[in-house]
């Protein structure tokens, strides 16, 4: 479901009311306001003081509400009109809010996560054709970014960005190279992963100056298992040992978090630029856990 479509649909239908109703309803019920009251002063006028209503103001005051009124398909369109155009205005160009479904982003992200996602850092870009209307900053290595999954536009997937355009990314024995260069890494104390019900190897990954934790599962395979067809696999070798890639232009090579238990760059391919939808920075709700809530790396 293209929530952003019926979003913009709803704002197209309650606009066009909410128009209607300035320029056209409006007036009319106004005018009819003012005849209402004006033919009530008459008919005060006419009967005399002795017989006119004494709470004629309260009269006049109901008379003038009942007329400018708006009827039920005024007040459930127009009405909301503003409120829908927030929301889509927010939603499109600051910030949009998404849940964490699956546990590849562990031990950054868990799932159950409710994220926001930053949506003009990287540049605006119109909603649903996804036009970037501005530039914004590149991306940087160990962003965490949320895009629509090449395979399936429709689906978003998040996951860190690993490569840059022309990056050589090596992912061997469960180790990250990039463009020659080995990525440091400090092992932490092992970590319990809930989804697994088992204990995974935890790493603290330093990338660019940014430091992060990653997971591994000492005995799953280095081998990469069921990588699909995709454009530009001839950039990627695989090998016994992993994969070795050269990220095309205008495209970046992504990867969870929690490297054993994650479908990403290695296995689909490299995310173009048009498919990037934002940069995800906070967790502004846990049910299962408060404590998640804040920025995160």
């Amino acid at each position: 479901m293209n929530f952003a479509l019926i979003l913009f649909v709803l704002v197209v239908l309650t606009g066009i009311a909410w128009i209607a109703d300035k320029l056209v309803f409006q007036p009319r019920r106004q005018r009819a306001a003012d005849a209402a009251v004006a033919e009530f002063d008459r008919q005060q006028a006419r009967v005399g003081e002795r017989f006119a209503d004494e709470n004629a103001p309260q009269t006049r005051a109901r008379l003038r509400e009942e007329k400018l009124r708006q009827p039920w398909w005024l007040e459930y369109t127009a009405s909301f009109f503003p409120v829908i155009l927030v929301v889509f205005v927010v939603r499109s160009f600051i910030v949009e809010p998404f849940k964490i479904p699956s546990g590849s982003m562990v031990p950054t992200l868990l799932v159950g996560d409710f994220i926001l996602v930053n949506k003009y850092d990287y540049g605006l870009r119109l909603p649903i054709v996804n036009t970037k209307i501005t530039q914004g900053r590149p991306l940087e290595r160990g962003d965490v970014v949320v895009f629509r999954y090449p395979k399936d536009e429709s689906v978003d997937y998040i996951k860190r960005v690993i490569g840059l355009p022309g990056d050589v990314i090596a992912y061997e024995n469960k180790k990250l190279t990039i463009n020659g260069k080995p990525v440091p890494e400090v092992q932490l104390p092992d970590y319990f992963d809930e989804e697994r019900v088992g204990y995974a190897k935890e790493f603290e990954e330093t990338l660019d100056g940014r430091k992060h934790a990653i997971l591994n599962i000492p005995t799953v395979p280095s081998i990469v298992i069921g990588a699909q067809s995709y454009p530009y696999q001839d950039n990627c070798t695989y090998n016994s040992e992993g994969v070795v890639c050269k990220v095309p232009a205008g495209h970046y090579f992504m990867m969870g978090d929690n490297r054993d238990n994650s479908e990403d760059s290695r296995y689909w391919g490299f995310v173009p630029d048009r498919n990037i939808v934002g940069r995800a920075f906070f967790v502004w709700m846990n049910f299962s856990n408060l404590k998640r809530i804040g920025l995160f790396h």
